[in-house]
């Protein structure tokens, strides 16, 4: 199945779902609506599977309508099915991992970015995404925030280059909202953001990107990307190297302090 058709019937099994639900509960579609912070107009559209429920729909249908969780678990389906097929298996293990380490020089890593700045990321996408197919996107990216608010909290680190933290993507407004809220997520006591000047003269990762997962068995798990496409890395050694340029890359970069600092000023420059 493609993905535009599985998407397809992922919506129309959500919204069938979630009609089953509201009429259970005696709600007509503006009165579920009105609970949640919706119009009937937005619920009938994902009753119908016409459009991705936004924001705090799905957890909010799910407290309102008694659903146990059910439309939790449908909707998560539904998240992943606007996802390329070759990052829905990271995704699925991310959402569980005990620790989550990153160095990315191309955007802001997903997990951190902001509503604005996401939906300018996929804006950017070559060939164009059309307008539902951004909205999926933005709202499966948003809801990998989650992780990150998650209890027992995960040991989480990234190192930027930072030339991520210039490139003015969605233009000033967007990065330095994009840009505090780094500031605001770097507060966490379990997550590290450091930003790798641009004037080292040794670079342990010049290769592009690296995701290194931990997963609650503490199998180590690592994740690379390409122009067109990703995949985890099943060799144990390329593994291991992959953990000791992230290692290096670590020492290499600004203090997460000193890397703070930094963000913070770029963002008043803005």
């Amino acid at each position: 199945m493609h993905s535009g058709e599985q998407r397809s019937s992922n919506a129309e099994m959500f919204g069938t779902l979630l009609r089953f639900y509201r009429e259970r509960a005696g709600l007509s579609q503006e009165a579920l609506g009105a609970k949640i912070g919706f119009s009937k107009s937005q619920v009938a559209m994902v009753e119908r599977g016409e459009r991705p429920p936004k924001g705090g729909f799905i957890a909010g249908a799910d407290a309102a309508l008694g659903a146990q969780g059910a439309l939790e678990a449908a909707g998560a389906k539904l998240r992943y099915s606007y996802l390329p097929a070759w990052t829905e298996e990271y995704t699925e293990h991310e959402a569980v991992a005990v620790a989550l380490h990153n160095y990315e020089n191309r955007v802001i890593p997903g997990i951190l970015q902001t509503t604005g700045y996401a939906g300018h990321v996929f804006s950017c996408h070559c060939p164009p995404l059309d307008d539902e197919e951004i909205e999926g996107r933005v709202q499966t990216r948003l809801a990998r925030h989650a992780l990150l608010r998650r209890r027992p909290a995960p040991i989480v680190s990234f190192v930027l280059e930072q030339s991520v933290l210039t490139r003015p993507i969605g233009g000033e407004h967007v990065l330095k909202e994009q840009l505090h809220h780094l500031l605001d997520v770097a507060r966490l006591r379990h997550v590290d953001i450091q930003v790798m000047p641009p004037t080292r003269r040794t670079h342990a990762a010049l290769n592009g990107p690296i995701f290194l997962l931990e997963t609650p068995e503490h199998e180590q798990l690592a994740y690379v990307e390409g122009q067109d496409g990703g995949n985890f890395v099943s060799d144990q050694a390329r593994r291991n190297h992959l953990f000791t340029r992230y290692s290096l890359l670590r020492a290499q970069a600004h203090t997460p302090e000193d890397s703070l600092k930094l963000i913070r000023e770029i963002a008043e420059a803005l």
